[in-house]
């Protein structure tokens, strides 16, 4: 009774953690903290929990109970959809498709700013073998480059 009571309230608290995760829009991390919330209700139901099983009970009386008892089919049932959960969130997060957050941020910035078409940079004179261009700027070279790589 109480490892029902303490497997269903881990469950519970789980859910409520995915339920706020998701009201913030992060809907992989609710999906993933939902997956792991049915972890202790599984684990119960299929009598797999620590605090469920007493210390003598035989290998064969869970094997019977795993054929006949439909509460042991849900906690296996349970147990799947949470292993299939965190296995396609590893993938999509790994995928890169959802990103936490994103439509906040981009809220946030507002419409991205306009930038006006830049021409590319005229190509510099090519370099004598001494360190001085033709156009006789000398030292002054490297400088004048960098501005025109600038725009400026």
């Amino acid at each position: 009774m109480l490892s029902a009571a303490i497997s269903f309230i881990l469950t519970a608290g789980g859910v409520a953690v995915a339920g706020l995760r998701a009201y913030k829009r992060r809907f992989l991390s609710a999906t993933r903290w939902f997956a792991v919330a049915l972890l202790p209700a599984g684990l119960y139901l299929t009598g797999l929990f620590p605090l469920a099983s007493t210390i003598g009970r035989a290998f064969t009386d869970w094997a019977a109970k795993l054929v006949f008892d439909p509460r042991v089919w849900v906690g296996v049932v349970l147990l799947g959809v949470s292993a299939v959960l965190l296995v396609t969130t590893r993938w999509v997060g790994r995928r890169g498709g959802a990103v936490e957050g994103a439509p906040e941020r981009r809220a946030a910035a507002g419409p991205a700013p306009e930038r006006p078409a830049v021409a590319p940079a005229p190509k510099a004179p090519k370099k004598q073998a001494g360190g001085k261009r033709e156009d006789g700027l000398g030292d002054f070279a490297d400088i004048e480059e960098i501005l025109r790589k600038r725009g400026i």
